[in-house]
Order: structure tokens, then sequence, then C-alpha cells
């Protein structure tokens, strides 16, 4: 999973979007983050289908050249509109099938969560999203909005992830309460 016994970790971090999908490589040395690279994956005015593809086949083509250990992925919220809300729903879709398809684990996060992760501050706007991001990256530019947005998912990952791993490798949860009734907490669900 890891490279060099767990000393250094490469993730790829995903902003989905069905117009505009941001991307963002970072590696994990220790307690210290490095940026790799960052960018968008703009799908144009095509059918729907076409835009997915596109969007799959830009998120296989980043695992395949930046070989990430792990990929985070930012949860999608309701918007007002269902149709948009439906339409980043597949977007993201396409994004987490070819980070599947590459062989990778994908962990997700919230809006909320990436900003707490980052900024400190789960309701900060984008601009201080990217802000602390240039910061925390010690970048000589301030990517866009879609690109930190994307570094950030990496981050809170690198922050929280590892951790998410650790308690799903320990095994079960021992509980009084559940022992009592024949159960346990295995990864996260209830076994007999």
């Amino acid at each position: 999973m890891c490279r060099a016994s767990g000393l250094r970790m490469r993730i790829l971090g995903i902003d989905p979007g069905l117009r505009v999908t941001g991307f963002g490589v970072l590696e994990k040395h220790g307690s210290r983050l490095q940026y790799v690279t960052s960018g968008v994956i703009r799908t144009g005015e095509g059918t729907l289908p076409a835009r997915l593809r596109i969007i799959f086949e830009s998120v296989a083509e980043l695992v395949e050249t930046y070989r990430p250990d792990q990929a985070a992925i930012e949860k999608v919220f309701v918007n007002v509109n269902p149709q948009s809300t439906l339409l980043l729903g597949q977007a993201r879709g396409a994004a987490i099938t070819a980070l599947s398809v590459g062989g990778l684990e994908v962990f997700e996060y919230t809006p909320m969560q990436l900003k707490q992760a980052v900024v400190g501050y789960g309701r900060a706007r984008k601009e201080q999203v990217q802000e602390m991001v240039t910061r925390l990256l010690t970048l000589s530019g301030t990517p866009g909005k879609d690109a930190s947005d994307a570094l950030g998912v990496a981050i809170c990952h690198a922050h929280s992830g590892e951790m998410l791993v650790s308690l799903a490798e320990a095994g079960p949860v021992r509980s009084p309460a559940l022992a009592a009734k024949g159960l346990r907490m295995r990864r996260g669900r209830l076994v007999g």
C-alpha cells in the first residue's frame, strides 16, 4: 500500500464536476506534505456519455501516470436543483469507477470535512481553502478553485485517512453491550 514501509504515501485527490473536475496529487513523507501536481479535466459541451467518458479516461490516465497509493474524492452535496445533483453524481461515479479500476481504495470526504482539515473551519469560503492549500504545500502560486479543492481533499485524507486505515486494520471492536447480544463491530458493520 504505502511505499518504503509506510514512510511515504502518494495520494490523488479528486473534486468531481461534470464540466470541470479538479485533481491534485501530493506525497506524504511522515508528517510532511509535498506537492506533486494539480490541474483540471475539462469535458466541453458534448453529450453526457461523452463527457463521462472524458472524466473516466482522464482519471484513469492520472492513475497510470502518477501511480498513487490511495485516492480521496469529495462527496456530492445536495443542490437546490435535483438535476444538477444527479449530473454531479454521475461525474463522481465516472471518477470513482476509474479509481477503482486502477486498483485504488477510494476514501470519501464531505466539503465540510475538507474545509475543517485544511482551514480549521468547516464553513470556510473557497478562497480560504485556496490560500491555505497554497500555504500548507508551500506553492509559489495559487491553484484554481477546482484544483485547490482536489488538493484539499488529498490533504484531508493525508491527515485523517491514516487513522481510518488503522481502525479498519485493528480488527473487530469489542463492546460489552454488543457482546451481551452476541454481536461485534467489524469494519464499521455489526456481525454476529
